[in-house]
């Protein structure tokens, strides 16, 4: 359920919602949600200073009841 929370909040934000993924990895430490972008909306994604890609993590925390981290990366790795 998060993971489809994530993918739905970053579809809308980017220019190319097309090239967005999202996948979820339960560890020791919690759950990992990586979410990859077109390198052209990485900046819309992160947002200045951090802000965006902060309330995405915030957003997350708040429907989530476990540890969730939430990494963001452009398509080129």
């Amino acid at each position: 359920m998060l993971a489809q929370a994530v993918e739905h909040l970053i579809k809308n934000i980017v220019d190319f919602p097309d090239d967005v993924s999202v996948k979820s990895h339960e560890n020791a430490r919690g759950e990992l949600i990586r979410v990859r972008v077109n390198p052209e909306d990485i900046g819309r994604v992160i947002g200045r200073s951090g802000r965006t890609a902060n309330a995405v993590r915030a957003v997350v925390q708040a429907l989530s009841d476990h540890k969730v981290r939430v990494d963001i990366m452009d398509v080129r790795r």
